[in-house]
């Protein structure tokens, strides 16, 4: 797809009324009453910002973009808009280096993390089509140079692409942190078998494949080496004809790390503290999985190519047909590759994306021809996304993204006093629990440095203002310490089992 579908006209300006004193920038049509429009749209959004939760009686808060920005301390965002066929307004926000003052441009490259999981799959299902692979095939037919060992859960059933691309395969090794600058870099080989100097532990078949969901950044590569294996291609020149040029992505790469021509256009990780992640971003050599460097509007171009593919009006990287067993359920709200959710016109495709330093999101909804990516260079970027993306869903009448009005319990301290301690869970790491003024509040990894108040729904079920998830305590006797934390997040859950 080419980018020019209309005329776009780009204008870069510092907005002093910003309270945190950042820069943005912004795309729109060419000047007119469309552009005005897209203006004022633009400011809702901005000073529109909520979670997804709300405390039944109570008025749901709402801040300002900057405000946020400062609260989570989260130094650049980026987002477009795409709307019937083009991206019809991006904005830019703060630092892509906050030590350098550097700006966030439309060209500033961040770390897409996950949503390399998307892209990725296209190129898989292109090679579908072209019969290099096949869906339903067992993987270890294609591989050359590695074989999924074979187990007791192998016996009946088998890892196919399928499975892989739909998190069904029954495979360990949920995500991956990359390797800072200066470590030593593993062969994808290495990462799938564990040995040094991968910092994962082996991708193996721990349930019967087929039989449940469970997230896999494992399962995403090995099927980046048996695209490689079938293709004889790097993996970054693979995607880079497959998807990325036949989408219009011109500024994004699956290079890791990036190639020293395109150092200056990225972004500096930072944590949840405000300080970047020491030595710059993470080397990625799952990039299936987490490699990819991208911006907000490439992801637009591709979200859009693959809804004119859904509807058969391009077949660039796949037929229509494909397209639709692209966004179709396979296991739970997963397609193949993205998350699928809503029908007719609530139809729509999504995925998030966290590397160390970045949080990322993009959505589309094929039938109303809208959608949004939003990125971020910060730990803390998911919670300020998450409610960045509700002022965009609020401002466009989007299905789905609703706010849940949640009852308060009263619950003695005594009983929250059970539950404080750390817990741990393999995929979430950390979790600490604590208690303050008769309050409980909880602090881990993947909602970001800052501790979040645990909101009682019951003595035992608790909730957060800042994520549609929800805590259990289970403990073996009412008033005795907890023993273990259940997590329900989307489709996932998580048991968390005290460790002090």
């Amino acid at each position: 797809m080419e980018r020019g579908i209309g005329r776009v006209v780009a204008i870069s300006f510092a907005v002093a009324a910003l309270a945190a004193g950042i820069w943005a920038g912004w795309t729109a049509t060419a000047p007119g009453p469309a552009a005005n429009a897209a203006v004022e749209r633009i400011s809702r959004i901005e000073a529109g910002l909520s979670g997804p939760v709300a405390i039944k009686g109570q008025p749901l808060p709402s801040h300002s973009l900057a405000d946020r920005m400062e609260h989570y301390k989260v130094p650049g965002v980026s987002v477009a808009f795409f709307e019937n066929g083009r991206v019809t307004w991006a904005r830019e926000y703060g630092y892509a280096d906050a030590e350098k003052k550097s700006p966030v441009t439309t060209d500033t490259l961040f770390q897409a993390a996950s949503i390399s999981k998307p892209v990725a799959s296209l190129a898989a299902l292109h090679l579908v089509e072209e019969g290099k692979l096949s869906l339903d095939e067992d993987v270890n037919v294609k591989l050359k140079s590695w074989k999924v060992p074979d187990n007791d859960f192998t016996k009946e059933q088998k890892v196919t692409l399928r499975r892989l691309l739909s998190h069904s395969a029954g495979l360990t090794v949920h995500g991956f942190p990359g390797y800072a600058a200066g470590e030593t870099v593993p062969s994808v080989v290495q990462v799938l078998d564990g040995q040094k100097p991968a910092n994962t532990a082996p991708v193996r078949v721990e349930t019967e494949p087929g039989q449940k969901w469970s997230y896999s950044g494992g399962g995403f590569t090995i099927a980046q080496l048996l695209m490689t294996d079938v293709t004889g291609e790097p993996f970054p020149t693979l995607l880079s004809e497959l998807v990325l040029k036949p989408a219009g992505m011109t500024h994004s790469t699956y290079e890791q790390p990036l190639p020293q021509d395109r150092v200056a256009f990225a972004t500096m990780p930072y944590r949840g503290s405000g300080e970047p992640v020491k030595g710059g971003p993470h080397t990625y050599p799952e990039m299936a999985a987490a490699g990819l460097w991208t911006t907000p509007s490439d992801l637009g171009y591709m979200a859009m190519e693959v809804e004119r593919e859904f509807h058969g009006a391009s077949h660039r990287i796949l037929s229509q047909s494909m397209a639709r067993q692209y966004l179709t359920r396979q296991k739970g709200d997963s397609g193949l590759g993205v998350f699928v959710e809503g029908e007719g016109a609530a139809l729509h495709f999504s995925h998030s994306g966290g590397n160390e330093g970045y949080r990322c999101y993009f959505v589309d909804f094929p039938e109303r021809h809208q959608g949004v990516a939003i990125m971020t260079n910060s730990d803390n970027g998911g919670s300020l996304m998450n409610e960045l993306l509700r002022s965009v869903a609020k401002e466009y009448a989007w299905p789905g993204y609703e706010v849940i009005e949640k009852e308060l319990a009263q619950v003695e301290p005594r009983v929250l006093a059970a539950y404080v301690g750390e817990y741990q869970e393999p995929t979430v790491g950390k979790i600490t629990v604590t208690q303050k003024d008769g309050r409980l509040y909880l602090q881990s990894p993947p909602l970001g440095s800052e501790p979040q108040e645990l909101l009682p729904e019951s003595p035992a079920d608790f909730f957060i203002l800042v994520e549609k998830a929800t805590f259990k305590f289970v403990a073996p006797k009412a008033g005795k310490p907890a023993d273990s934390l259940v997590i329900a997040f989307g489709p996932q859950t998580f048991t968390a089992k005290r460790a002090k």
